[in-house]
């Protein structure tokens, strides 16, 4: 009997937490969005500013959403409005076709007031290298993200760009949803695609190693690494992407939206040029 009630009592705490915790959140998503944070998204955030007035609406309830719902801390450094809210866009801009996904698997998301290294040191001395300006945790950091602030900022400053740690990081969430983090999103593309995508990367990547690309010899590191390249070149610079870049830009806008036409583009491609190598 004693076990029983001491169960029971867990219980009932445990309840009330989960209770509280979804009533404190959805008094959050009731209140008004801030102008603050609007003014912030139109003046940082090229992706909202390219949306029409009823999908800025949606981008700024999910921005209400992931910070309501996600704990955002500076380490050894100030955050403010401004960097949550360039940290919620980092995650929407990405999944922004899905609007109830919400990152169920992260919790945290650190800010570092600069690059690091492989064991978290910032710290600017000679012959000190801090060259990782985001990661997705593992293993004892596991649901946590952890970001450069002065990266972040420089990806967010209204203008177009090639790269976007935000974004980066959390594309390598989305391809991890499969369990396995290999620059093959199978939640997001379709099975039929894989081979495609594969042979589509193999074709990049020698066009990078030859120098007869524009996106970033990183995206040579591996598959998963070349996901989240391209990704953020596709999110920040669209159109300059789809013009030099126009059959990654068809798999990309195939996984990220709903659009069903870039999906019949790739059906149309020949299964013999995709079996070539």
């Amino acid at each position: 009997m004693v076990i029983l009630a001491v169960v029971l009592l867990i219980g009932i705490v445990l309840f009330r937490k989960v209770f509280i915790k979804k009533r404190l959140v959805q008094e959050k998503l009731n209140e008004k969005f801030p102008a603050l944070w609007r003014e912030i998204l139109s003046k940082k955030v090229l992706f909202y500013s390219h949306l029409n007035n009823s999908e800025k609406s949606l981008f700024e309830k999910r921005v209400q959403r992931f910070l309501a719902t996600k704990t955002i801390e500076g380490i050894d450094t100030e955050i403010d409005d401004t960097i949550r809210v360039m940290v919620a866009s980092s995650a929407i801009i990405p999944t922004f076709a899905f609007p109830e996904y919400n990152y169920p698997d992260v919790h945290v998301i650190l800010v570092y007031p600069n690059s690091f290294d492989e064991e978290f040191q910032t710290q600017r001395f000679e012959g000190h290298r801090e060259y990782i300006t985001g990661m997705v945790g593992n293993r004892f950091q596991n649901g946590t993200v952890i970001l450069s602030k002065p990266d972040l900022i420089m990806a967010f400053d209204g203008l177009p760009h090639k790269s976007n740690v935000g974004v980066h990081e959390f594309v390598h969430l989305l391809d991890k949803e499969d369990g396995v983090i290999d620059g093959i999103p199978e939640s997001l593309m379709e099975h039929k695609f894989v081979g495609p995508w594969l042979h589509e990367i193999k074709k990049e990547m020698e066009k990078i190693e030859s120098g007869k690309s524009d996106i970033n010899p990183y995206a040579l590191t591996n598959n998963a690494e070349f996901l989240a390249v391209v990704s953020e070149y596709f999110f920040n610079s669209p159109e300059k992407f789809k013009h030099r870049h126009p059959e990654l830009y068809e798999f990309l806008a195939a996984t990220f939206t709903t659009d069903k036409s870039m999906q019949h583009a790739i059906e149309d491609k020949s299964p013999v040029e995709a079996r070539s190598n």
